[in-house]
Protein backbone atom coordinates (compact mmCIF):
# COMPACT_ATOMS: atom_id res chain seq x y z
CA UNK A 1 0.00 0.00 0.00
CA UNK A 2 2.39 2.23 1.13
CA UNK A 3 5.00 1.58 -2.36
CA UNK A 4 1.48 2.10 -4.17
CA UNK A 5 1.12 5.55 -2.66
CA UNK A 6 4.95 6.62 -3.11
CA UNK A 7 4.69 6.00 -6.63
CA UNK A 8 1.17 7.75 -7.41
CA UNK A 9 3.23 10.72 -5.59
CA UNK A 10 5.96 10.42 -8.03
CA UNK A 11 3.81 9.96 -10.76
CA UNK A 12 2.25 13.38 -10.01
CA UNK A 13 5.30 15.39 -9.31
CA UNK A 14 6.34 14.16 -12.56
CA UNK A 15 3.20 15.51 -14.36
CA UNK A 16 3.21 18.75 -12.24
CA UNK A 17 6.75 19.12 -13.47
CA UNK A 18 6.13 18.43 -16.90
CA UNK A 19 3.54 21.03 -17.33
CA UNK A 20 5.22 23.74 -15.39
CA UNK A 21 8.19 23.01 -17.68
CA UNK A 22 5.80 22.78 -20.96
CA UNK A 23 4.50 26.47 -20.04
CA UNK A 24 7.01 28.08 -19.08
CA UNK A 25 9.00 27.19 -21.69
CA UNK A 26 6.79 28.56 -24.10
CA UNK A 27 6.02 31.32 -21.96
CA UNK A 28 10.03 31.89 -22.52
CA UNK A 29 9.93 31.88 -26.29
CA UNK A 30 6.94 34.14 -26.52
CA UNK A 31 8.53 36.43 -24.02
CA UNK A 32 12.20 36.68 -25.58
CA UNK A 33 10.23 37.12 -28.97
CA UNK A 34 8.45 40.13 -27.77
CA UNK A 35 11.22 41.58 -25.89
CA UNK A 36 13.40 41.41 -29.34
CA UNK A 37 10.68 42.37 -31.72
CA UNK A 38 9.37 45.66 -29.43
CA UNK A 39 13.14 46.21 -28.72
CA UNK A 40 13.73 46.24 -32.53
CA UNK A 41 11.25 48.32 -33.40
CA UNK A 42 12.01 50.68 -30.67
CA UNK A 43 13.70 53.68 -32.74
CA UNK A 44 17.63 54.15 -31.96
CA UNK A 45 17.89 57.21 -30.70
CA UNK A 46 21.48 59.38 -30.13
CA UNK A 47 21.19 62.09 -27.16
CA UNK A 48 23.45 64.24 -26.44
CA UNK A 49 24.80 64.17 -22.56
CA UNK A 50 22.97 64.74 -19.66
CA UNK A 51 21.35 61.40 -22.05
CA UNK A 52 17.66 62.64 -21.13
CA UNK A 53 14.20 62.72 -23.13
CA UNK A 54 11.06 62.29 -22.30
CA UNK A 55 9.98 59.49 -24.77
CA UNK A 56 7.78 57.85 -22.28
CA UNK A 57 5.97 55.42 -22.50
CA UNK A 58 7.39 54.17 -25.73
CA UNK A 59 10.98 53.95 -25.49
CA UNK A 60 10.65 51.75 -22.35
CA UNK A 61 8.00 49.15 -24.05
CA UNK A 62 10.36 47.05 -24.76
CA UNK A 63 11.27 46.53 -21.51
CA UNK A 64 7.84 44.73 -20.03
CA UNK A 65 7.98 41.63 -21.85
CA UNK A 66 12.06 41.61 -20.85
CA UNK A 67 11.06 41.99 -17.43
CA UNK A 68 8.75 39.39 -17.25
CA UNK A 69 11.03 36.93 -19.19
CA UNK A 70 13.58 37.41 -15.89
CA UNK A 71 11.22 34.87 -13.75
CA UNK A 72 9.54 32.84 -16.51
CA UNK A 73 13.31 31.74 -17.22
CA UNK A 74 14.12 31.18 -12.84
CA UNK A 75 11.08 28.88 -13.48
CA UNK A 76 12.15 27.16 -16.39
CA UNK A 77 15.44 26.25 -15.27
CA UNK A 78 13.97 25.13 -12.41
CA UNK A 79 12.09 22.54 -13.95
CA UNK A 80 15.45 21.99 -16.43
CA UNK A 81 17.00 21.09 -12.07
CA UNK A 82 13.50 18.58 -11.62
CA UNK A 83 14.28 17.45 -15.29
CA UNK A 84 17.81 16.21 -15.05
CA UNK A 85 19.42 12.90 -13.79
CA UNK A 86 20.90 12.56 -9.84
CA UNK A 87 24.03 12.70 -11.70
CA UNK A 88 23.57 15.68 -13.79
CA UNK A 89 21.73 17.56 -10.86
CA UNK A 90 24.71 19.29 -9.59
CA UNK A 91 24.92 21.41 -13.38
CA UNK A 92 21.22 22.22 -13.37
CA UNK A 93 21.88 23.49 -9.72
CA UNK A 94 24.88 26.05 -10.68
CA UNK A 95 22.59 26.87 -13.77
CA UNK A 96 19.76 27.53 -11.93
CA UNK A 97 22.05 29.70 -9.23
CA UNK A 98 23.37 31.69 -12.80
CA UNK A 99 19.45 31.95 -13.79
CA UNK A 100 18.92 33.66 -10.03
CA UNK A 101 21.75 36.24 -10.60
CA UNK A 102 20.43 37.04 -14.16
CA UNK A 103 16.86 37.70 -13.05
CA UNK A 104 17.66 39.91 -9.87
CA UNK A 105 20.45 41.88 -11.60
CA UNK A 106 17.98 42.44 -15.02
CA UNK A 107 15.00 43.35 -12.86
CA UNK A 108 16.28 45.91 -10.53
CA UNK A 109 17.71 47.87 -13.78
CA UNK A 110 14.43 48.15 -15.28
CA UNK A 111 12.72 48.55 -11.83
CA UNK A 112 14.88 51.68 -11.59
CA UNK A 113 14.17 52.73 -14.49
CA UNK A 114 9.96 52.67 -14.27
CA UNK A 115 10.33 53.86 -10.56
CA UNK A 116 12.91 56.07 -10.60
CA UNK A 117 14.17 57.40 -14.05
CA UNK A 118 10.47 57.82 -15.66
CA UNK A 119 9.01 59.85 -13.09
CA UNK A 120 12.41 61.94 -12.62
CA UNK A 121 11.88 63.02 -16.08
CA UNK A 122 8.33 63.52 -15.94
CA UNK A 123 8.45 66.19 -13.19
CA UNK A 124 11.65 67.78 -14.55
CA UNK A 125 13.74 66.27 -11.84
CA UNK A 126 16.96 65.27 -14.13
CA UNK A 127 19.76 66.62 -12.36
CA UNK A 128 21.95 63.23 -11.80
CA UNK A 129 19.95 61.28 -14.24
CA UNK A 130 23.17 60.96 -16.55
CA UNK A 131 24.33 57.63 -14.97
CA UNK A 132 21.05 56.37 -14.82
CA UNK A 133 19.09 56.52 -18.26
CA UNK A 134 19.25 54.01 -21.00
CA UNK A 135 20.38 56.79 -23.77
CA UNK A 136 23.91 56.85 -21.94
CA UNK A 137 25.80 54.44 -23.83
CA UNK A 138 28.36 53.79 -20.85
CA UNK A 139 25.63 53.65 -18.45
CA UNK A 140 24.24 51.85 -15.69
CA UNK A 141 21.81 50.43 -17.93
CA UNK A 142 23.69 48.71 -20.46
CA UNK A 143 26.50 47.61 -17.83
CA UNK A 144 23.96 45.74 -15.90
CA UNK A 145 22.27 44.21 -19.29
CA UNK A 146 25.88 43.00 -20.45
CA UNK A 147 25.95 41.54 -17.25
CA UNK A 148 22.72 39.71 -16.47
CA UNK A 149 22.89 38.54 -19.77
CA UNK A 150 26.28 37.25 -19.77
CA UNK A 151 24.87 35.66 -16.54
CA UNK A 152 22.16 33.83 -18.35
CA UNK A 153 25.00 32.57 -20.78
CA UNK A 154 26.36 30.91 -17.74
CA UNK A 155 23.15 29.34 -17.05
CA UNK A 156 23.30 27.79 -20.93
CA UNK A 157 26.59 25.99 -20.40
CA UNK A 158 25.83 24.59 -16.94
CA UNK A 159 22.30 23.33 -18.27
CA UNK A 160 23.89 22.03 -21.53
CA UNK A 161 25.29 19.32 -19.39
CA UNK A 162 21.78 18.31 -18.20
CA UNK A 163 21.04 16.39 -21.82
CA UNK A 164 21.87 13.95 -23.23
CA UNK A 165 20.77 11.18 -25.90
CA UNK A 166 17.83 12.12 -28.41
CA UNK A 167 18.10 14.50 -30.88
CA UNK A 168 16.15 17.00 -29.22
CA UNK A 169 18.55 16.39 -25.89
CA UNK A 170 21.54 16.91 -28.31
CA UNK A 171 20.58 19.93 -30.00
CA UNK A 172 19.49 21.51 -26.88
CA UNK A 173 23.16 20.92 -25.16
CA UNK A 174 25.37 22.59 -28.68
CA UNK A 175 22.76 25.30 -28.93
CA UNK A 176 23.54 26.51 -24.90
CA UNK A 177 27.00 25.57 -25.59
CA UNK A 178 27.21 27.43 -28.95
CA UNK A 179 25.58 30.47 -27.01
CA UNK A 180 27.63 30.83 -24.44
CA UNK A 181 31.09 30.65 -26.58
CA UNK A 182 29.62 33.33 -29.13
CA UNK A 183 28.53 35.08 -26.13
CA UNK A 184 32.17 35.35 -24.18
CA UNK A 185 33.94 35.41 -27.61
CA UNK A 186 31.88 38.92 -28.65
CA UNK A 187 32.79 40.03 -25.03
CA UNK A 188 36.27 39.49 -25.46
CA UNK A 189 36.75 40.54 -28.70
CA UNK A 190 34.83 43.52 -28.82
CA UNK A 191 36.42 44.71 -25.14
CA UNK A 192 40.01 44.16 -27.10
CA UNK A 193 39.42 45.65 -30.06
CA UNK A 194 38.33 48.68 -27.71
CA UNK A 195 34.61 48.99 -28.94
CA UNK A 196 31.96 50.37 -26.25
CA UNK A 197 29.71 48.48 -24.02
CA UNK A 198 26.60 49.04 -25.87
CA UNK A 199 27.88 47.16 -29.12
CA UNK A 200 28.14 44.14 -26.79
CA UNK A 201 24.64 44.85 -24.92
CA UNK A 202 22.69 44.66 -28.54
CA UNK A 203 24.70 41.22 -29.45
CA UNK A 204 24.43 39.47 -26.57
CA UNK A 205 20.81 40.64 -26.70
CA UNK A 206 20.51 39.29 -30.05
CA UNK A 207 21.99 36.15 -28.96
CA UNK A 208 20.18 35.03 -25.88
CA UNK A 209 16.72 36.12 -27.51
CA UNK A 210 17.44 33.87 -30.71
CA UNK A 211 18.40 30.99 -28.23
CA UNK A 212 15.52 31.41 -25.87
CA UNK A 213 13.02 31.33 -28.62
CA UNK A 214 14.67 27.83 -30.07
CA UNK A 215 15.50 26.37 -27.18
CA UNK A 216 11.50 27.47 -25.72
CA UNK A 217 10.12 25.34 -28.32
CA UNK A 218 12.49 22.22 -28.38
CA UNK A 219 12.01 22.21 -24.43
CA UNK A 220 8.38 22.82 -24.81
CA UNK A 221 8.42 19.70 -26.44
CA UNK A 222 11.02 17.50 -24.39
CA UNK A 223 8.41 18.62 -21.31
CA UNK A 224 5.31 17.64 -23.94
CA UNK A 225 6.54 14.02 -24.04
CA UNK A 226 5.01 11.28 -21.34
CA UNK A 227 6.94 9.82 -19.44
CA UNK A 228 8.97 9.91 -16.13
CA UNK A 229 10.85 13.35 -15.49
CA UNK A 230 14.60 12.67 -16.48
CA UNK A 231 16.26 12.73 -19.57
CA UNK A 232 17.60 9.65 -21.72
CA UNK A 233 20.79 8.08 -21.78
Amino acid sequence: MTNRVAAADSRNANAAVRRLGFWSAVLTAVFAAAFFAVGIATPVRSIPYPYVASFIPNDYLWMYPAFLLAPTFVVLVACIHSYAADERKVFSQIALSFAVVYAAVITTDYFIQWTVVEPSILSGETAGLALFTQYNPHGLVVSLESLAYLMMNGAFVFAAAVFAGGRLERALRWLFVASFVVAVGSFVGLSLLGYAIVTFEVAVITINCVVLVISGVLLSVVFKRPGVVGPSV
